[in-house]
C-alpha cells in the first residue's frame, strides 16, 4: 500500500515544483535579468567540454544534420521503389518540420543544457549552497530555477532555426548530390509542400519541449540528495523523465495540431 501512496506523493511534490518555478517568471524577469543573460550564454555556448565542441549549437546542429540526411536518404530510396521519387522534398517539408527536427532538438537540449543544469543545481543541493542562499534571504526558487527555465526558453528558437536549417539542407544536399535527382525538382515540391503554419507549429511545439525538460531537470536536480552519487543518480533519472515527457507530450501535440485537419494536401 506504501509504494503508490509514495509515487504520488512525489508527483503531486513535482507537479508543485512546476507550478512555482513557472509562477516566478514576472519577477524574474524584474529582479534577476543579469543572471538571465548569463544563462543564455550557458544554454548557447555551453561551458568546459560541451564548448570545446560548439556548445548546445555544435550538438543542435550535428544531431540534425545527420538526421535530415537520413531522412533524405530513406525517403528517396523508398520513394523511388514506386516511382515517386520527385516528392522526397515533399517528404523533408513534412517530416522533418512536423516531427523529426522537434524531437531531435528536445532530446540534444535535455541532453546537453537539461542535464547540465541538473548536475549544477545538484552539486549546489549537496553542497548547502541553496540552504545558504535562503540564508541571505535570497528565493532559490526563482534565482536557480526561473532564470534557468527563461534563458533555455529564449535560447531555443535561434538553436531550434539552426537545427532545422541544418535538416533541410542536409536532405537536400542527399537527395541532390547523392542520389542524382535535379535541383529543380526537389526545390519545387520542398517548397510547394512547406507550409508557413506548419514551421510556426513546429516552433511551438519547441518551445514547450523546452520548457518541459528544463523544467525537470531542474526539478531533480534541486531535490537532489545522497552525496555526489546522489547527484549521478539525479542526473540519469532527470533525463529519463525529460525522454517520457517529450516522446508523449510530442503524441498529443502532434494529435492535437495536426490530427483532425492538416495544411499539406496532396490532391483535392
Amino acid at each position: 500500500m506504501a509504494s503508490p501512496l509514495v509515487w504520488l506523493d512525489r508527483s503531486g511534490d513535482q507537479l508543485i515544483f512546476y507550478v512555482r518555478a513557472l509562477v516566478w517568471i514576472p519577477r524574474t524577469l524584474r529582479r534577476y535579468l543579469k543572471e538571465v543573460q548569463r544563462l543564455l550564454a550557458e544554454v548557447a555556448f555551453g561551458s568546459g567540454g560541451l564548448g570545446v565542441i560548439g556548445g548546445t549549437i555544435g550538438v543542435m546542429f550535428a544531431m540534425t544534420l545527420f538526421t535530415g540526411t537520413v531522412v533524405g536518404l530513406q525517403g528517396y530510396a523508398a520513394l523511388d521503389q514506386i516511382g515517386t521519387a520527385a516528392f522526397t522534398g515533399f517528404v523533408s517539408a513534412y517530416f522533418n518540420t512536423r516531427e523529426i527536427a522537434p524531437l531531435v532538438a528536445g532530446l540534444a537540449l535535455s541532453a546537453t543544457v537539461g542535464a547540465g543544469f541538473t548536475a549544477q543545481l545538484g552539486a549546489m543541493r549537496i553542497n548547502e549552497e541553496v540552504d545558504a542562499l535562503e540564508g541571505m534571504g535570497i528565493r532559490s526558487m526563482p534565482y536557480l530555477v526561473t532564470t534557468r527555465i527563461i534563458a533555455g526558453v529564449v535560447a531555443i528558437v535561434p538553436l531550434y532555426a539552426i537545427g532545422l536549417l541544418s535538416s533541410y539542407l542536409a536532405s537536400r544536399y542527399v537527395t541532390v548530390w547523392f542520389n542524382g535527382q535535379s535541383q529543380g525538382t526537389y526545390d519545387h515540391y520542398f517548397n510547394l509542400f512547406l507550409s508557413p503554419t506548419d514551421v510556426l507549429l513546429s516552433v511551438l511545439k519547441v518551445l514547450i519541449f523546452s520548457v518541459m525538460v528544463i523544467v525537470a531537470h531542474c526539478y531533480y536536480g534541486f531535490r537532489a540528495s545522497g552525496g555526489p552519487a546522489g547527484v549521478g543518480v539525479a542526473v540519469g533519472r532527470s533525463v529519463r523523465n525529460a525522454i517520457v515527457l517529450i516522446s508523449v507530450t510530442d503524441f498529443f501535440l502532434s494529435l492535437a495540431l495536426w490530427g483532425a485537419t492538416t495544411t499539406v494536401k496532396v490532391a483535392g
